[in-house]
């Protein structure tokens, strides 16, 4: 994929997801170009930050001509201090690519040998070692950054081909040189927004996964339930303005083609005489099975947001301070602050809770026979009392969402002044992008049980030729990897055979 200065989710998710590689443009380069040599001639005899002062609050420190290249070698080994598990190789890839697209925009008076690195690093699937926790948001993801820099650079530590390996020796081996700092390469690398961007990125992958999901998995819930089919009718969703709402409610009309399972009310309820006093059939289903497109739009509104977000976000110069050889002017201020990323992440991670909330009432409907009325208790296909069906898996899928529901409060508003309160308003953005990912994981959690009791409830009722053919598609897919059962056996990798499958069916 030939890239110039602006990407799109598209070609992310073919980046991140197909191992598409990236080859640099010639215009992109010469931006980069272009904005190096004009820091190089404006440099000369000025204060710049970062450059021949000191970072920080040791910005008032100014730092003599012999040890201005060391200077950008210390920034990344003094604040390579992070803790906990690896940051994923996904993330930290896509992070990468945040670092790259930022360099791209001819902002940041980079050399052309470190965007060249980077990429190599991207394409040949070399993922630095980045501990989860350091960072608060501003400025940037200092922390995460620096081990980013620090394997850039030939130390460190890197995962290739699965293994946690030496940086150095994997440069070696792949015929890369380290990279040597010309002017400002160390601040630059290590400020600015990127590690929560990336996160941020795969999170809404997931999250729109998550989402085609839970409309497939709500219309199906409705064809089990023989639910009256107006609740997604395009007259009553048109009733309000919303536009997620309007989506959902065309997309749940679309997977639902076909089915011979839901019911039309003009032809059971309207043009019918009807004597009965007490009526079997549900006049309106529970809300979790009625209300989708009202649950899920705002969820879908926010999606979007967040796609806008993170677009921004990718394809801006997120470092300080800018390097602008169309004015000839070098502007500090504070692009790596967090805040618009940070936002976003709480707002998604409360949306993916709700959808969570969502899925775990379908699960209590069908699991709860004298609810749903229809099916045994815990769709147990076996002896009841002797068998117990999906019984304990409605723990797991109760206990993941109320852990989703606990760490849906906002990380945005949590700023703890630090660094010699020169830093005293923070976003805590990347740990606003690790809860959204726990989140969003737990999710896929809770929707690989749904998924299960959906498929146990189908073939419960042997409704499977009445299904609309997404439906039908779906479970004829589940149930490959999960087979109908009766005896009781363990679930535990059943669950996570879904949960791959939920997350990798294209």
């Amino acid at each position: 994929m030939i890239v110039n200065n602006t990407i799109d989710l598209i070609s992310l998710q073919k980046i991140l997801f197909e191992e598409e590689e990236i080859k640099l443009s010639d215009a992109c380069l010469k931006e980069v170009d272009r904005s190096f040599e004009f820091l190089k001639q404006f440099s000369s005899h000025k204060i710049i930050y970062g450059i021949n002062t000191g970072f920080g609050p040791m910005a008032q420190y100014r730092i003599e001509e012999e040890s201005l290249t060391q200077l950008q070698y210390n920034i990344i080994r003094s604040h390579s201090t992070g803790a906990g598990q690896p940051l994923p190789e996904r993330y930290v890839k896509a992070a990468m690519i945040a670092r790259l697209y930022t360099f791209l925009q001819g902002k940041s008076g980079v050399h052309r040998e470190l965007v060249t690195l980077i990429t190599e690093f991207i394409n040949r699937g070399i993922c630095p070692f980045i501990p989860e926790h350091g960072s608060v948001g501003a400025s940037g993801d200092l922390v995460q950054l620096a081990h980013l820099a620090l394997t850039l650079i030939g130390e460190g530590e890197v995962f290739f081909h699965g293994e946690k390996r030496e940086a150095s020796e994997v440069l070696k081996e792949n015929g890369l040189k380290p990279f040597f700092m010309r002017i400002r390469e160390g601040l630059s690398v290590t400020n600015g927004t990127s590690v929560m961007t990336g996160i941020g990125i795969v999170n809404l992958i997931y999250a729109q996964k998550l989402m085609k999901w839970a409309i497939g998995a709500s219309v199906m819930m409705n064809e089990i339930a023989a639910s009256y089919d107006d609740f997604m009718s395009a007259p009553l969703n048109e009733a309000k303005r919303h536009e997620g709402q309007l989506q959902i409610a065309a997309l749940m009309r679309d997977w639902v083609k076909g089915s011979h399972c839901v019911r039309q009310r003009e032809n059971e309820l309207y043009n019918q005489e009807h004597t009965e006093k007490i009526f079997t059939h549900k006049v309106q289903p529970y809300y979790s099975l009625r209300c989708i497109p009202q649950v899920l739009g705002p969820i879908y509104d926010e999606l979007c947001n967040a796609e806008k977000v993170l677009m921004n976000e990718i394809n801006s110069a997120c470092d300080n301070p800018i390097v602008d050889p169309d004015t000839e002017n070098v502007y500090h201020g504070g692009n790596f602050h967090g805040d618009y990323v940070s936002f976003e992440m709480d707002k998604l991670k409360i949306a993916v809770t709700k959808l969570t909330m969502l899925c775990e009432r379908q699960i209590n409907y069908l699991f709860h026979d004298r609810i749903n009325g229809i099916l045994p208790p815990f769709v147990n296909m076996g002896v009841l009392g002797l068998n117990y069906g999906l019984q304990a898996s409605q723990f797991t899928a109760t206990s993941t969402t109320a852990e989703c529901q606990t760490l849906s409060n906002p990380m945005y508003v949590h700023s703890i002044p630090n660094n010699n309160d020169n830093q005293d308003i923070v976003s805590m953005g990347t740990n606003s992008a690790l809860l959204a990912k726990t989140v969003i994981d737990n999710s896929f959690q809770v929707m690989s049980i749904l998924f299960m009791g959906i498929v146990q409830a189908i073939d419960c009722l042997e409704i499977q030729n009445k299904l609309g053919e997404k439906s039908l598609k779906t479970y004829r897919e589940i149930r490959a990897i999960f087979p109908v059962f009766k005896e009781d056996t363990p679930k535990y990798k059943e669950i996570e055979i879904i949960i791959d499958y939920l997350k990798n069916q294209k």
